[in-house]
């Protein structure tokens, strides 16, 4: 994906899209106990589909704030949290009940999509994240580099990413 190209992403039903321009900063999967339990109270949403992955992990594009615009159908995002004080919203497009993607109380500055909602043009994984949380018995994967928490390379691209913003690049 190029530093230009935008993705369009919709809701199950299509009412509810948007649009996330230039590339990605990057795309997880994480296994951390407020990702599970997210996805968990997402999923038990009347016609929800599932939101994690078989192995109890939850996928992820993130994206720069900046580069994120509701297309269409913003009035029927539904915000919600796991615990009344916890910065982060899962917005769900209420038509449907899909998870749509995350954006934050505090001063973050990316935002995650999940990855089910790109369909079959989801840009390749690069990362596992936080797998010390994963289910016990559960294999993780090694088509892609994982770790317990937040690996540097990781933390290198979010750095990046926000000061790229900050310059307006």
């Amino acid at each position: 994906m190029t530093a230009t190209s935008k993705s369009i992403v919709r809701c199950s039903c299509g009412t509810v899209e948007l649009e996330a321009s230039g590339a990605p900063i990057t795309s997880v999967v994480c296994y951390c106990d407020d990702c599970q339990a997210g996805s968990r109270q997402l999923a038990a949403l009347p016609d929800a589909a599932a939101v994690q992955d078989a192995d109890g992990d939850s996928a992820y594009v993130l994206y720069r704030a900046d580069r994120i615009r509701y297309t269409k159908g913003s009035e029927r995002l539904q915000s919600y949290k796991i615990k009344e004080k916890s910065a982060t919203n899962r917005l769900v497009a209420s038509c449907c009940n899909a998870a749509m993607a995350m954006k934050f109380d505090d001063s973050r500055h990316w935002t995650p999509i999940y990855r089910k909602r790109f369909e079959d043009h989801a840009p390749p994984l690069q990362w596992r994240i936080c797998t010390k949380f994963k289910a016990e018995g559960v294999e993780i994967p090694n088509d892609v580099p994982s770790s317990s928490m937040y690996p540097f390379g990781f933390i290198f691209r979010l750095v990046g990413a926000n000061i790229a913003m900050l310059l307006r690049r």
